[in-house]
């Protein structure tokens, strides 16, 4: 069965419309977000140190959640074919290896002359706890496209070396 990414064009979203997504972070994904990043803070990889900040323990980069909701605008809705303009997070509470993240968009207000659609984000764990708030500008798409999910390599996380 072939995975396709489909989208919503402009002239279809209405105000109110929602879309989420579910993924669990695992600590495979903070360890490729640093690497693709270049963000190493030791608060996402070193669990001694991590242990000793307020959070008690290794916790996700922020843009990690950021970057769902990225993950639910281009491919999800309006999906693909729609171009970011503006993002705006508020990081409320940490997000921890193992924790299930259910991100969530809902038009808030359509511009009709830039083809423009503002979105509420929030970003909720399995707790039902708000971990990110905030909201998206983007244009959408101005035509429907469907089209297979383009393939990605796989990524693993493997120790370096010289951090060993």
């Amino acid at each position: 069965m072939q995975d396709w990414i489909e989208n919503t064009p402009f002239e279809e979203i209405r105000i109110g419309d929602r879309a989420s997504l579910v993924r669990q972070l695992g600590q495979q994904d903070i360890l490729a977000f640093a690497a693709v990043s270049g963000d190493v803070n030791p608060a996402h990889l070193d669990a001694a140190y991590a242990e000793g900040t307020a959070f008690h323990g290794i916790i996700a980069h922020g843009m990690w959640g950021g970057a769902l909701i990225s993950a639910l605008l281009g491919t999800r809705f309006p999906g693909p074919g729609t171009i970011y303009l503006e993002q705006n997070l508020r990081f409320v509470r940490p997000v921890h290896p193992g924790d299930s993240l259910t991100v969530q968009v809902q038009v808030a207000a359509k511009d009709a002359v830039h083809q423009q659609v503002l979105l509420d984000c929030s970003v909720y764990n399995q707790r039902d706890q708000a971990v990110i708030t905030g909201t998206a500008r983007v244009i959408a798409p101005a035509t429907k496209i469907r089209m297979p999910r383009p393939a990605v390599p796989q990524l693993q996380a493997v120790s370096n070396p010289k951090s060993d």
